[in-house]
């Protein structure tokens, strides 16, 4: 009777648990109905967690406590404080969760920091552990708009007590005191914390998973700092199993994700596994987009029949996120990309505005000289806060093609609508991979493969794609123009004419050398166009051409380079009839 009791009580938890929440089914994540799910996510970095990268004070701060020194230093204990609120509560609302949704995104990480839910173990009396509630209500809230927009929340311990990693910006690791591999008083906390969400959230079933430690990297007994080399990762073995059952303990329903040593990827050791509704997580950052790449994954799903899960990656050309996700959707695995928001930032779905105020800030802290005003500082920091309001941000369509649209076909679309008789600015060519809406020869950077560090976009500016754009000064520009041209590349632009007509445009360009280009207009190429020299990147000229003919309906228009060193800011088209070439 005790047997079957037991048999009873194991079915109606397999039955309750696969009603609502994903979980592991063999090889795959599944919801209740048992559809297979690939999460499409996106990490919600820099907004409990900074990194000095994020901010562009990675030079002289990296980890979250030294740029909250610098910024004390700057303008007091109190003000910080009120700039830290205003930050947070900017950085991450309900129109980003609705706006994430509303891009194609179905699920969400949130890194969070252990700090926003309970004290420092030095801030601590008695070696007791006590709670702050200001992380449990951010998180509260996040869940809550993923919940109106029937999205996932992946909880992350993105820095645990006392920082997992020797990469110290990660986790806000601070190398003066006790890691968390140092301190079985941080351990003890971070276990104690998984309990206490697992608790708050057994229920809800729109928490995906829990992802229980971000990117480890510890060298325990090897020789790498960041743990590559590690064959055992005994105590990182032993801390997630001491995780998990605690989580376990209140909670039987979540999925839960574990990732291994160097940055998530060493799993030495970590096997065999000990709980049955877990996945793997690995993280893939400036590699070739091949199979062989994630190879080793894959054998391990084999091996262990557990689902994989992309937990993090990004910073790299849309070519890459393109590549990257295509490979990783191909093999049934999700992904969650990063980050979700950072200073002037073109790899990403969105950019924060930097303000000249803040560069002064920035230029003081890293070379020193006469020290900004409290009140200078301040009205600086908090506008750079308000810079972080999803309405302030600049939305980044082309990240967003190349993650979702891209990745199911080589079509093209127009990245706007042109108006001919108008400018067609060059930067604003069609969405769309290369060598289909353009084609560039430097386009993707895969330095852990090749060593070599390569800017896609050298100018680092207003799209993610191998083009490279820098800011414009010439007159009647957007802003931005096409630079470092080489042979043979060539540009794309989508255009609808109500009626055929006959036009005339105007070339706006510059260089030091003479350049030719021709226009192919719906695949019919026309003469070479010769670009005299203007003197400089500087020196704007125009040459006209006429007699282009566009037909009624949509046209494509491609701008094909025939030699390089020249800048390309607009074409002006004009009706020929109405055209004034002085």
């Amino acid at each position: 009777m005790k047997k079957l009791i037991q048999i009873l009580v194991l079915l109606f938890s397999i039955t309750t648990f696969a009603q609502s929440f994903l979980h592991r089914e063999g090889q795959k994540i599944v919801d209740s109905k048992g559809k297979n799910i690939v999460l499409r996510g996106l990490g919600l970095g820099g907004w409990m967690v900074q990194e000095g990268y994020m901010l562009q004070t990675q030079p002289f701060a990296s980890p979250q406590y030294m740029i909250k020194q610098k910024i004390q230093d700057l303008i007091g204990e109190e003000n910080t404080k009120e700039f830290y609120n205003t930050y947070k509560a900017n950085g991450i609302t309900k129109r980003d969760i609705d706006s994430l949704a509303a891009w194609g995104f179905n699920s969400i990480r949130l890194p969070m920091h252990y700090n926003l839910y309970t004290p420092a173990i030095e801030e601590e009396k008695n070696g007791e552990i006590t709670w702050i509630n200001e992380g449990f209500t951010m998180t509260d809230n996040v869940l809550k708009w993923c919940e109106e927009n029937k999205i996932y929340l992946i909880l992350d311990l993105h820095a645990a007590p006392g920082g997992q990693g020797n990469d110290a910006a990660i986790s806000d690791y601070d190398t003066t005191k006790p890691s968390l591999w140092e301190s079985k008083a941080n351990q003890k906390k971070m276990v104690a914390l998984w309990k206490k969400l697992a608790a708050r959230y057994k229920d809800n079933p729109w928490i995906g998973a829990y992802d229980i430690i971000n990117e480890p990297n510890w060298n325990f007994n090897g020789t790498n700092k960041n743990g590559c080399d590690e064959n055992s990762n005994g105590p990182l073995r032993e801390l997630m199993i001491a995780v998990t059952k605690a989580i376990r303990e209140v909670d039987k329903n979540h999925l839960i994700f574990i990732e291994g040593n160097c940055w998530g990827n060493n799993y030495n050791g970590i096997f065999p596994l000990w709980d049955e509704n877990m996945a793997l997580s690995f993280h893939k950052y400036w590699n070739y987009n091949t199979t062989a790449s994630i190879q080793k994954m894959l054998d391990y799903r084999t091996q262990y029949n557990v689902p994989l899960w992309l937990g993090e990656s990004g910073e790299n050309s849309n070519v890459w996120f393109k590549d990257a996700i295509s490979l990783v959707e191909k093999n049934n695995i999700g992904w969650a990309f990063w980050p979700m928001k950072k200073i002037e930032n073109i790899a990403g779905v969105t950019s924060v505005t930097k303000t000249p105020e803040y560069d002064v800030l920035l230029k003081y802290w890293k070379d020193g000289g006469d020290k900004p005003s409290v009140d200078f500082a301040k009205s600086a920091l908090m506008k750079i806060a308000e810079n972080y309001k999803m309405e302030n941000v600049t939305v980044k369509p082309d990240v967003i093609d190349a993650m979702f649209r891209q990745v199911q076909t080589n079509g093209t679309k127009p990245f706007k609508k042109h108006s001919i008789p108008g400018k067609m600015f060059a930067t604003e060519y069609d969405l769309g991979a290369n060598e289909h809406a353009y084609l560039d020869k430097d386009f993707v950077n895969y330095k852990v493969d090749t060593g070599n560090s390569v800017e896609w976009n050298k100018g680092n500016s207003m799209r993610n794609d191998g083009v490279d754009i820098l800011p414009c000064k010439d007159s009647g520009s957007n802003g931005y123009q096409i630079s470092y041209i080489e042979s043979g590349e060539w540009l794309q632009y989508t255009v609808k004419i109500p009626k055929e007509k006959i036009y005339n445009a105007a070339i706006r360009y510059s260089g030091n050398v003479e350049g030719k280009l021709n226009l192919e207009i719906n695949g019919k190429k026309s003469e070479s166009v010769i670009l005299p020299s203007t003197g400089g990147d500087d020196n704007w000229k125009s040459i006209f051409i006429s007699g282009i003919s566009l037909k009624s309906g949509t046209n494509k228009i491609k701008v094909i380079f025939e030699t390089g060193g020249l800048n390309l800011n607009y074409l002006d088209f004009t009706d020929s009839k109405n055209t004034d070439q002085k």
